[in-house]
């Protein structure tokens, strides 16, 4: 399967209907208190880029977006629809969002993800990930949240 990742408009209709069905399966695993959205309006502010993936028929697959921090950037809203999964369109949305917060000058990316999500946590761990404490305003103690970080290389970790 031939797709691209591209930097996108978090208001445009592909972009909330990812975000939504994100949602909606954060949702349905994890009570509302472990999950940490971004609403697509957040997601349009500046010091935060969302990318899209897509399929050669141009249909949206997943997003990812790169939050910068002072001394860190952090993937948030990674999430790819359960029909493109396995395909290897998450690898390279953590690509893009490796090689965007390299070239704007991070050398360290942080994320938080869920401790029911097997596939990302083995995703994040094959790309260097190493298991670090929260920050940023996430809960020090959490039932469910995990925490990593990865430091990358001036061209971006490669995944």
């Amino acid at each position: 399967m031939t797709v691209t990742v591209s930097p996108a408009d978090p208001l445009s209709d592909d972009a909330r209907a990812l975000i939504a069905a994100l949602d909606a399966e954060m949702a349905s695993i994890y009570p509302a208190e472990y999950n940490f959205p971004l609403s697509p309006e957040t997601l349009a502010r500046p010091e935060i880029t969302l990318f899209l993936a897509r399929n050669a028929d141009g249909k949206a697959l997943g997003c990812v977006a790169v939050r910068a921090y002072e001394d860190f950037a952090e993937i948030k809203r990674m999430f790819v629809l359960a029909e493109a999964r396995g395909q290897g369109v998450s690898r390279l949305l953590l690509q893009a969002a490796h090689d965007h917060a390299a070239s704007t000058g991070f050398d360290l990316i942080r994320l938080e993800t869920g401790d029911q999500q097997k596939a990302a946590i083995g995703l994040y761990q094959s790309a260097g990930y190493k298991p670090c404490g929260a920050f940023a305003a996430y809960p020090v103690s959490s039932a469910h949240n995990i925490f990593f970080e990865c430091r990358l290389q001036p061209e971006g970790a490669k995944v």
